[in-house]
Parts: C-alpha cells; structure tokens; sequence
C-alpha cells in the first residue's frame, strides 16, 4: 500500500535535505560537547552552534544571534516564558485558540495567584482586536498568543496585536510552532518581546530542539526556571546573567542543533514565503476539492487569506476517528483525528469534544497526493 503523509502539523516529513545525514556525521565522527572541552573538535563545534543561532536570527530579523537561546522545544520555551516571567498579582491575557502548550502552563499560574484572561476569537478563529485590548488591565505584564492555529490553520494579526501591547506596556510572546519556516516572521516590525520557535515543523529540522528570543528589557526580567550546569562562570552558585547562558543549563542537544543547522540552509534559500505558498496551493486544491462531498465541511477559514496549510474537516454520517482510521487502514493516508491538544480552539471553533480530522500539508506534497486524498474521501463515501 502507498503511504501518502498528511501530518505536517504535528512533524514535517521528510525533513529538509541533508538533516538527517548531518546528525549521523556528528554522533558518527564527532561526538564531541561544546564549552566543556579545550581541543579542536570542540572549538568547531562550538561554531555550529554559533551559526545555527546566527541563521535563526536572520531568518526571522532579530538583531542579536549571540543572545538566540536553545530550548528542548518550543513547549519548553513557552514554558520558560510563561513560568519564569510572572508572578502572584499579574495578569496574563492568551487568546481561546491556544494549544495546551500555552494553556495548561497559563493553568498552572492561576494556581499561583497569576489573573488569567482568555480572548475570544470568532467562529473561524480570529481574535477579537477590541476585545483583546480591552482586556488590559494595569496589571496586565504579559499577552502569549499563537501565530498560526495548529487546528485550523488561522493566522493572526501579529502586527497590530503587537502595536496595541506595545502602547500599552505590555509584554508580547508569539508561540510561532504552526508558522516558523512557512510565514514570514519579523521579530521587530512584530513588535515581539519573545519569539518561540520550533524546529520540527516549518523549519524542517529535528524534534527535541528550539529556541527562544527576547528582547533585553524582557530577558533581564525572565527568571531561569531550570537550573544547571552552562560551560561558564563555573565558580559561581548562581545561573549566569548574560544571554544565552542564563536559560541553557545543561548538556545541549548538539545532534538536534546540528540538524537544525542543516534545514535553516535550506529554509533560508528557498525561503518561507515559497515554502508557504506552495503548501497553500495544495492546501487549497483540497478544500476544493471538498466542496462537492457534501457530508465534509471544513473548519475555520475557507479562503486563501489569513490561514496556512493546516486544514481541519468535521465528517457527517461517518466519526472522525472512523474516517481517519479508514483512510489510514485502507489508503495509507496519515491524517491526525481529536483534539488535537488544543480544546480550547475546538471549543471555540464548536467542534469540541468530537475533535475534527485534521488534514496537514507540507513543501513535499504533490498535486497527485492531494488529488488521491479527495478520491479517498469520495470512496469511503460511496461504500
């Protein structure tokens, strides 16, 4: 059976070309840790991951690469911002398409005296600007919202958002893992305090990496909230307090950095407004496609403007997870059916708690893969 990959919006696949032999070349022939070591190996090494810093910067027009930190993932740098940031008596205002990644950490400060507001978005995901700004309070210190609705694809105004935070003095974190690498992001003219990236997704890098930026004023005020080990200042008990060394304590994943390393070249050349318009051809070839198969009905946006190539469907007659199950057991198309990790978007799309399938594509899928997505779904239909 063939197997045709529709799951771009929880890992790309296949990654960028050169990944994974990039990350075998170091765990085969190098090995080697960085800031721990006084010999060659180390010292170049140490410039990988100095580039890799300097190509997130440029890819997404941050002024300082040397202050670009490495995280686990961008649930990690979420969570760094979120956590190591507030405290009892602030107010943190997300909107209600957030993935839990954003939510449960939101939670989680509730419980710690943190005021937590969740802006309401329209039936296709949109965030309500009026609302939003009306929600600032004077303890407003912190607004986490997502770029890119990893259920259905609906993309923010990050620009205005960022202006309205901006004149109001309040911090702004962008969860960027459902935009990274297929829209344009400009960290300044966004008027971002914090970036959080991934790189399994739109960058076309390695699970288990990412990375978080900040502006000066907001690093200086985020506290580490893990603890460990950097390379430097090894004498002291206490975390460094330059950037990057005050929120990378530990062992860094070299192999997922080399990896990223590897895709950022490619995603540099060809660039995210190609990479994104390419997958919202395909994506929109599919919805359609859709429109003369009565019983699917696509959620969230239905044009080309304001989404990305996430495409959530919600089935009549058959269950979703029946749908995606068959389309996987019998066709070889790999779909991703529920929640999703974010119930607060399908809440606010009204596809809460049955979830949708959700149909994700990516810079390698083709015309003909689309094509045999929609006879698939035409097929089930007419058993």
């Amino acid at each position: 059976m063939r197997k045709v990959y529709l799951d771009n919006g929880s890992t790309s696949f296949p990654k960028a070309p050169g990944t994974g032999e990039a990350m075998s070349d170091f765990m085969t022939h190098v090995g080697c840790n960085v800031s721990r070591g006084g010999y060659q190996s180390a010292y170049a090494m140490g410039e990988v991951v100095y580039e890799t810093r300097e190509r997130l910067a440029k890819l997404f027009n941050f002024p300082q690469p040397g202050k670009v930190v490495f995280t686990p993932g961008i649930t990690y740098s979420l969570n760094y911002v979120i956590q190591g940031l507030l405290r009892p008596g602030d107010h943190l205002i997300i909107s209600a398409m957030e993935h839990n990644a954003v939510s449960r950490p939101a939670y989680k400060m509730k419980e710690h005296g943190v005021e937590v507001t969740v802006c309401p978005c329209d039936k296709e995901g949109y965030l309500d600007l009026d609302a939003f700004e009306k929600a600032i309070k004077k303890n407003t210190r912190l607004a986490v919202i997502n770029h890119a609705s990893n259920v259905a694809g609906t993309l923010q105004d990050v620009e205005k958002i960022g202006r309205i935070c901006m004149h109001h003095g309040v911090y702004f974190a962008l969860d960027t893992a459902q935009s990274a690498g297929t829209v344009p992001i400009d960290f300044q003219a966004m008027h971002l305090d914090a970036l959080c990236v991934t790189g399994h997704k739109g960058l076309l890098g390695p699970q288990g990496i990412g990375a978080l930026m900040m502006t000066d004023a907001f690093a200086q005020e985020l506290q580490p909230v893990i603890l460990g080990g950097t390379g430097s200042v090894s004498h002291l008990q206490t975390m460094p307090d330059f950037l990057p060394d005050k929120f990378e304590a530990g062992t860094m994943n070299l192999p997922g950095i080399v990896g990223m390393h590897k895709a950022l070249e490619f995603i540099l050349k060809e660039t995210p407004e190609k990479i994104g318009a390419q997958e919202l051809d395909r994506a929109m070839r599919f919805i359609d496609g859709l429109k003369d198969i009565p019983q699917a009905h696509v959620i969230g946006p239905q044009g080309r403007e304001g989404r990305t190539a996430v495409v959530s469907v919600d089935f009549d007659e058959i269950d979703n997870a029946e749908m995606s199950s068959i389309l996987d057991s019998e066709f070889g198309i790999m779909t991703r059916c529920a929640l999703h990790c974010a119930p607060l978007a399908h809440k606010t799309l009204g596809t809460f708690p049955e979830g949708t399938v959700r149909f994700a594509f990516g810079y390698w899928t083709t015309e003909e893969e689309v094509d045999y997505a929609l006879h698939a779904i035409r097929s089930i239909y007419a058993e």
